[in-house]
């Protein structure tokens, strides 16, 4: 598994659609309102939006991180960075943001790989 992070509209998806030369259709691109998430997809796209709608539901984001990782070994994950920037003065912007910061330790532990864009320019941190 490889993780990719960075903040939004740094490259992230074209950096992983490049490296694995993928077409669209390898790509699933996660929606803040659900909480499914494919088995099979070479990239997986945005899942900070898939923990906020896990957390949107009350759904234990932890247990589904790690299913998230026994799931898609192969697959390259993408998440942005979200911890920078001002605090979310609501309490659930507040809670995802810690959230996505916990996902992504866990994911970070799991991977094989772990690349931070930034201007489109990679950084390997592991």
């Amino acid at each position: 598994m490889i993780l990719i992070i960075g903040g939004a509209y740094q490259g992230k998806l074209d950096y992983a659609k490049k490296r694995l030369n993928a077409r669209g259709s390898d790509v699933f691109s996660c929606k803040d309102d659900e909480m499914s998430l494919p088995e099979g997809k070479a990239i997986i796209d945005e899942i900070d939006k898939w923990i906020l709608a896990l957390l949107r539901e009350g759904i234990d984001v932890k247990k589904e991180a790690k299913r998230l990782v026994e799931k898609n070994r192969e697959a390259i994950i993408i998440c942005n960075d979200i911890s920078c920037g001002v605090v979310p003065i609501e309490p659930l912007m507040r809670k995802w943001r810690e959230e996505v910061g916990r996902v992504l330790a866990v994911l970070a532990a799991e991977s094989d790989e772990v690349v931070r864009l930034y201007c489109g320019i990679a950084m390997r941190l592991k």
